[in-house]
Protein backbone atom coordinates (compact mmCIF):
# COMPACT_ATOMS: atom_id res chain seq x y z
CA UNK A 1 0.00 0.00 0.00
CA UNK A 2 1.38 3.47 -0.85
CA UNK A 3 2.63 5.47 2.09
CA UNK A 4 0.00 8.22 2.77
CA UNK A 5 2.77 10.65 3.69
CA UNK A 6 4.34 10.44 0.24
CA UNK A 7 2.17 12.48 -2.14
CA UNK A 8 2.18 11.06 -5.65
CA UNK A 9 1.95 13.76 -8.36
CA UNK A 10 -1.18 13.52 -10.52
CA UNK A 11 0.87 12.52 -13.55
CA UNK A 12 1.72 9.23 -11.78
CA UNK A 13 4.28 6.91 -13.29
CA UNK A 14 3.58 6.36 -16.94
CA UNK A 15 5.53 5.76 -20.15
CA UNK A 16 9.13 6.92 -20.22
CA UNK A 17 8.61 9.91 -22.50
CA UNK A 18 11.79 11.66 -21.30
CA UNK A 19 15.09 10.65 -22.86
CA UNK A 20 18.31 11.84 -21.24
CA UNK A 21 21.73 11.40 -22.81
CA UNK A 22 24.69 11.37 -20.42
CA UNK A 23 27.70 12.11 -22.62
CA UNK A 24 31.39 12.03 -21.80
CA UNK A 25 33.53 15.05 -22.71
CA UNK A 26 35.99 14.61 -19.85
CA UNK A 27 39.69 13.81 -20.10
CA UNK A 28 39.94 12.60 -16.50
CA UNK A 29 37.18 9.98 -16.47
CA UNK A 30 36.89 7.12 -18.94
CA UNK A 31 33.89 5.61 -20.68
CA UNK A 32 34.63 2.38 -18.82
CA UNK A 33 34.25 4.23 -15.51
CA UNK A 34 31.07 6.05 -16.52
CA UNK A 35 29.12 3.20 -18.13
CA UNK A 36 28.32 1.31 -14.88
CA UNK A 37 27.40 4.61 -13.21
CA UNK A 38 24.80 5.30 -15.90
CA UNK A 39 23.37 1.79 -15.53
CA UNK A 40 22.98 2.36 -11.78
CA UNK A 41 21.39 5.76 -12.39
CA UNK A 42 18.79 4.23 -14.69
CA UNK A 43 17.86 1.86 -11.88
CA UNK A 44 17.72 4.75 -9.39
CA UNK A 45 15.43 6.81 -11.63
CA UNK A 46 13.00 3.99 -12.43
CA UNK A 47 13.05 2.07 -9.15
CA UNK A 48 13.51 4.82 -6.54
CA UNK A 49 12.69 8.24 -7.97
CA UNK A 50 9.78 7.61 -10.34
CA UNK A 51 7.41 5.95 -7.82
CA UNK A 52 7.80 8.97 -5.51
CA UNK A 53 7.90 11.87 -7.95
CA UNK A 54 5.92 10.38 -10.83
CA UNK A 55 8.70 11.13 -13.32
CA UNK A 56 10.52 8.37 -15.16
CA UNK A 57 13.08 8.56 -17.97
CA UNK A 58 15.26 6.58 -20.32
CA UNK A 59 18.87 7.29 -19.42
CA UNK A 60 21.40 6.47 -22.15
CA UNK A 61 25.19 6.72 -22.14
CA UNK A 62 26.98 8.37 -25.05
CA UNK A 63 30.73 7.64 -25.01
CA UNK A 64 33.44 10.06 -26.06
CA UNK A 65 33.00 11.14 -29.66
CA UNK A 66 29.48 9.70 -29.84
CA UNK A 67 26.54 11.48 -31.41
CA UNK A 68 23.83 12.81 -29.07
CA UNK A 69 20.25 12.81 -30.35
CA UNK A 70 19.33 16.54 -30.46
CA UNK A 71 15.83 15.81 -29.16
CA UNK A 72 17.23 14.37 -25.92
CA UNK A 73 17.81 16.21 -22.69
CA UNK A 74 21.55 16.24 -22.06
CA UNK A 75 23.82 15.79 -19.07
CA UNK A 76 27.45 16.45 -19.96
CA UNK A 77 30.49 15.23 -18.05
CA UNK A 78 33.23 17.85 -18.44
CA UNK A 79 36.53 18.44 -16.68
CA UNK A 80 35.64 21.95 -15.46
CA UNK A 81 33.39 24.88 -16.24
CA UNK A 82 36.02 26.50 -18.46
CA UNK A 83 36.06 23.42 -20.68
CA UNK A 84 32.26 23.39 -20.93
CA UNK A 85 32.27 27.03 -21.99
CA UNK A 86 35.09 26.54 -24.47
CA UNK A 87 33.21 23.67 -26.10
CA UNK A 88 30.14 25.87 -26.47
CA UNK A 89 27.84 24.32 -23.87
CA UNK A 90 25.75 27.04 -22.24
CA UNK A 91 22.36 27.04 -20.47
CA UNK A 92 20.19 24.84 -22.69
CA UNK A 93 20.94 22.54 -25.61
CA UNK A 94 21.08 23.82 -29.19
CA UNK A 95 17.56 22.42 -29.65
CA UNK A 96 16.31 24.19 -26.51
CA UNK A 97 16.21 21.08 -24.30
CA UNK A 98 17.32 20.94 -20.64
CA UNK A 99 21.07 20.69 -20.12
CA UNK A 100 22.95 19.60 -17.02
CA UNK A 101 26.69 19.81 -16.38
CA UNK A 102 28.99 17.84 -14.09
CA UNK A 103 32.66 18.75 -13.68
CA UNK A 104 34.71 15.60 -13.05
CA UNK A 105 38.10 17.24 -12.56
CA UNK A 106 36.62 19.67 -10.05
CA UNK A 107 35.01 16.79 -8.16
CA UNK A 108 38.34 14.96 -8.00
CA UNK A 109 40.12 18.08 -6.73
CA UNK A 110 37.65 18.45 -3.87
CA UNK A 111 37.48 14.74 -3.07
CA UNK A 112 33.81 14.45 -4.03
CA UNK A 113 32.15 11.33 -5.42
CA UNK A 114 31.58 11.75 -9.16
CA UNK A 115 28.72 9.24 -9.22
CA UNK A 116 26.91 11.10 -6.43
CA UNK A 117 27.32 14.39 -8.29
CA UNK A 118 25.94 12.92 -11.53
CA UNK A 119 23.03 11.33 -9.65
CA UNK A 120 22.32 14.61 -7.88
CA UNK A 121 22.28 16.58 -11.15
CA UNK A 122 20.19 13.97 -12.97
CA UNK A 123 17.46 13.84 -10.32
CA UNK A 124 17.30 17.63 -10.07
CA UNK A 125 16.92 17.87 -13.86
CA UNK A 126 13.96 15.51 -13.65
CA UNK A 127 12.40 17.34 -10.70
CA UNK A 128 12.75 20.84 -12.15
CA UNK A 129 14.07 20.75 -15.74
CA UNK A 130 13.49 24.45 -16.42
CA UNK A 131 15.07 25.54 -13.09
CA UNK A 132 12.06 27.73 -12.30
CA UNK A 133 9.98 25.84 -9.73
CA UNK A 134 9.77 27.19 -6.18
CA UNK A 135 7.80 26.88 -2.94
CA UNK A 136 6.70 29.97 -1.03
CA UNK A 137 6.38 29.74 2.75
CA UNK A 138 4.60 32.88 3.90
CA UNK A 139 5.35 34.10 7.43
CA UNK A 140 3.31 37.35 7.47
CA UNK A 141 1.03 39.18 5.07
CA UNK A 142 4.08 40.83 3.48
CA UNK A 143 6.99 38.46 4.15
CA UNK A 144 8.16 34.92 3.63
CA UNK A 145 10.78 32.69 2.05
CA UNK A 146 10.80 31.23 -1.45
CA UNK A 147 12.60 27.87 -1.58
CA UNK A 148 14.17 26.57 -4.78
CA UNK A 149 12.63 23.25 -5.84
CA UNK A 150 15.88 21.27 -5.75
CA UNK A 151 15.52 17.64 -4.72
CA UNK A 152 19.17 16.89 -4.02
CA UNK A 153 20.56 19.99 -2.32
CA UNK A 154 19.14 19.48 1.22
CA UNK A 155 20.82 16.05 1.42
CA UNK A 156 23.76 16.75 -0.86
CA UNK A 157 26.67 15.29 1.11
CA UNK A 158 28.35 12.14 -0.20
CA UNK A 159 28.02 10.51 3.23
CA UNK A 160 24.23 10.54 2.82
CA UNK A 161 24.28 8.59 -0.45
CA UNK A 162 23.52 4.90 -0.95
CA UNK A 163 24.76 2.07 -3.15
CA UNK A 164 23.15 0.63 -6.26
CA UNK A 165 25.13 -2.28 -7.75
CA UNK A 166 28.26 -0.96 -6.08
CA UNK A 167 27.77 2.60 -7.37
CA UNK A 168 27.26 5.38 -4.81
CA UNK A 169 24.25 7.55 -5.73
CA UNK A 170 22.72 10.65 -4.18
CA UNK A 171 20.02 10.74 -1.54
CA UNK A 172 17.05 12.91 -2.54
CA UNK A 173 14.11 14.53 -0.78
CA UNK A 174 10.46 13.68 -1.27
CA UNK A 175 7.63 16.11 -2.11
CA UNK A 176 6.77 16.05 1.60
CA UNK A 177 10.02 17.94 2.33
CA UNK A 178 8.47 21.02 0.71
CA UNK A 179 5.17 20.78 2.64
CA UNK A 180 5.26 22.58 5.98
CA UNK A 181 2.15 20.83 7.36
CA UNK A 182 3.74 17.36 7.20
CA UNK A 183 4.39 15.83 10.63
CA UNK A 184 5.37 12.31 9.70
CA UNK A 185 7.93 11.24 7.13
CA UNK A 186 9.56 9.90 5.21
CA UNK A 187 11.01 13.12 3.85
CA UNK A 188 13.91 11.63 1.89
CA UNK A 189 14.99 8.36 0.33
CA UNK A 190 17.40 7.50 3.13
CA UNK A 191 14.93 8.50 5.85
CA UNK A 192 17.51 10.76 7.49
CA UNK A 193 15.41 13.94 7.42
CA UNK A 194 12.88 14.29 10.25
CA UNK A 195 10.83 17.34 9.23
CA UNK A 196 10.04 19.62 6.29
CA UNK A 197 12.76 22.04 5.14
CA UNK A 198 15.40 20.39 7.35
CA UNK A 199 18.94 20.63 5.99
CA UNK A 200 21.33 17.83 6.87
CA UNK A 201 25.05 18.38 7.43
CA UNK A 202 26.60 19.20 4.07
CA UNK A 203 23.22 20.15 2.61
CA UNK A 204 21.90 23.53 1.53
CA UNK A 205 19.03 25.14 -0.35
CA UNK A 206 18.63 28.28 -2.43
CA UNK A 207 16.19 30.80 -0.96
CA UNK A 208 14.76 34.16 -1.92
CA UNK A 209 13.64 36.37 0.92
CA UNK A 210 10.41 38.35 0.54
CA UNK A 211 10.60 41.33 0.66
CA UNK A 212 13.63 41.08 -1.62
CA UNK A 213 16.83 41.08 0.42
CA UNK A 214 19.27 41.00 -2.45
CA UNK A 215 18.30 38.12 -4.71
CA UNK A 216 18.89 34.40 -4.26
CA UNK A 217 20.98 33.37 -1.27
CA UNK A 218 21.98 30.02 0.15
CA UNK A 219 20.60 28.54 3.35
CA UNK A 220 22.78 26.06 5.24
CA UNK A 221 22.36 24.07 8.49
CA UNK A 222 25.14 26.08 10.13
CA UNK A 223 23.46 28.40 12.66
CA UNK A 224 26.39 30.82 12.43
CA UNK A 225 25.86 31.29 8.72
CA UNK A 226 22.18 30.66 8.10
CA UNK A 227 22.13 32.98 5.13
CA UNK A 228 25.11 33.92 3.08
CA UNK A 229 25.85 35.08 -0.43
CA UNK A 230 28.51 33.31 -2.41
CA UNK A 231 29.33 33.13 -6.05
CA UNK A 232 27.38 30.36 -7.72
CA UNK A 233 29.62 27.93 -9.62
CA UNK A 234 29.69 28.80 -13.31
CA UNK A 235 27.41 26.47 -15.23
CA UNK A 236 25.60 25.21 -12.13
CA UNK A 237 21.85 25.09 -11.68
CA UNK A 238 22.19 27.69 -8.94
CA UNK A 239 23.94 30.09 -11.30
CA UNK A 240 21.23 29.66 -13.90
CA UNK A 241 18.48 30.19 -11.34
CA UNK A 242 20.12 33.50 -10.42
CA UNK A 243 20.45 34.51 -14.09
CA UNK A 244 17.51 36.32 -15.74
CA UNK A 245 15.92 34.05 -18.31
CA UNK A 246 16.46 36.52 -21.16
CA UNK A 247 20.21 36.10 -20.56
CA UNK A 248 20.19 32.32 -20.96
CA UNK A 249 22.16 31.09 -23.97
CA UNK A 250 21.57 28.12 -26.23
CA UNK A 251 24.53 25.80 -26.65
CA UNK A 252 26.53 26.21 -29.83
CA UNK A 253 26.99 22.45 -30.08
CA UNK A 254 24.46 20.71 -32.32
Amino acid sequence: MPNPHIPIPPTAVGPKNINIAIFNSSKVVSDTQLAPMVAALQKQVTRDFAPIWGIDANVVFVPKGGKVDPTYWQLGIFDNSDQAGALGYHDITAAGQPLGKVFAETDIQFGSSLSVTISHELLEMLGDPDINLCVFVQSTDTAGIIYAYEVGDPVEDDSLGYLIDGVLVSDFVYPSWFESFRVNGPFDKQNKVTKPFQLLAGGYIGVYQVPNSGGWTQLTPDAKARLYRNRAKLGSRRERRKTPRDQWQKSEVK
